[in-house]
């Protein structure tokens, strides 16, 4: 069962994490071409785009956390503090999704955005914090498989 659990949490984090990362990484360049040629219906489409597809995936992604914790407890191990720290940063990224660069997107699409390099910060540190949850779950300090 752990190695099912286990199995779905990755698929899952790579199918949903994945699209999120590399949409929202791709809407900054984008919102800054879209502010220097205002008026250009493709850039909108494409922005919009982006933007539909990290709302989408940040609700599909709600399935990582879920089979995390049913693989931890399945595993015995979510007291962990790797796990504890996967757990806040996972935590931080939803927030920074949430409350900073959906918005953010959400006012270009909307024609309203004019701050492209906030919201390219506000991804940078959503990816930041990914990334370091990536890494806690592949070292897994203290872990039993010898890596």
């Amino acid at each position: 069962m752990t190695k099912f659990l286990l199995a779905v949490h990755v698929l899952a984090a790579i199918v949903a994490v994945g699209p999120v990362t590399v949409a929202a990484s791709m809407f900054p360049p984008l919102a800054r071409r879209a502010l220097a040629a205002p008026g250009d219906d493709g850039t909108a489409g494409t922005l919009s785009l982006l933007h539909r597809i990290c709302r989408v995936y940040a609700l599909v992604g709600v399935v990582v956390p879920v089979f995390g914790f049913a693989t931890a407890s399945h595993m015995g191990v979510l007291g962990s503090g790797w796990l504890i720290t996967s757990i806040v940063l996972t935590l931080l990224a939803a927030v920074v999704l949430g409350a900073l660069v959906l918005p953010a997107q959400g006012a270009f699409v909307a024609g309203e955005g004019t701050n492209s390099a906030r919201l390219a910060m506000f991804t940078g540190v959503f990816n930041l914090l990914w990334a370091a949850v990536t890494v806690l779950m592949i070292v897994r300090p203290g872990s039993t498989t010898g890596a």
